[in-house]
């Protein structure tokens, strides 16, 4: 059963966009367009230009802040600000995933590589506001992005968590590899599984509240 191989866990850390809401939902679209914005006012660049040096710095640094930082000395504060302010109406409170995430023994937290008080928003607009014991944003990983070892090294040494205890729920399969090889069990959250299968995920759900209750019984 699945729930023995997560017996041993006691600390549960989910990533945030398209992990905890539903792809569908289309927040990193907006996101998208705003650092999109962001890159071609900071760079005097086309729109069209700066959409691909968007897309290129995530592929390179793990995210266009990551990129725009090392290329060009962005300041982050004003950059998260000004891209994580979006509409947040389609997004819906979600009673079973909240219930679902109560029920799972030990501690709760919620890292991203947005920022904290993104995160917290998102967590208003899905009813999961006061479930999580603590919640990160990429400035607690001193702005190094997922997947970057240093980034998951900053934040669990924050929280004083123990990898070979812990689980990792995330959607991007990159920022899985580091959390496997420190000894989390690993959870690619996303509507399909990847093909072929990557050894560094140990599951996949489709459906994150049906997979936790399944954990607990």
């Amino acid at each position: 059963m699945v729930a023995d191989q997560f017996s041993h866990v006691n600390t549960w850390v989910f990533d945030l966009d398209n992990t905890l809401y539903p792809p569908e939902a289309a927040l990193f679209a907006q996101i998208e367009v705003k650092m999109t914005d962001w890159v071609a006012r900071e760079l005097g660049v086309s729109l069209e230009a700066a959409n691909a040096l968007r897309s290129a710095y995530w592929r390179d640094y793990g995210t266009t802040l990551s990129g725009m930082m090392a290329q060009h000395g962005t300041d982050p504060l004003p950059y998260l600000t000004y891209v994580h302010d979006i509409d947040f109406s389609g997004l819906q409170r979600d009673a079973e995933l909240k219930a679902a995430i109560t029920a799972l023994p030990g501690r709760k937290i919620v890292y991203t590589n947005g920022s904290a008080p993104y995160a917290d928003r998102v967590l208003e607009a899905r009813g999961l506001t006061g479930i999580f014991n603590a919640v990160y944003g990429i400035e607690h990983a001193k702005f190094h992005p997922k997947p970057l070892a240093e980034a998951f090294d900053t934040v669990l040494t924050l929280d004083g968590v123990a990898p070979n205890t812990a689980a990792m729920f995330e959607d991007d399969p990159r920022n899985l590899k580091v959390p496997h090889d420190l000894g989390m069990k690993t959870v690619y959250v996303a509507p399909t599984p990847l093909d072929p299968p990557a050894p560094h995920i140990h599951h996949h759900t489709d459906n994150l509240p049906a997979f936790l209750r399944a954990l607990v019984g």
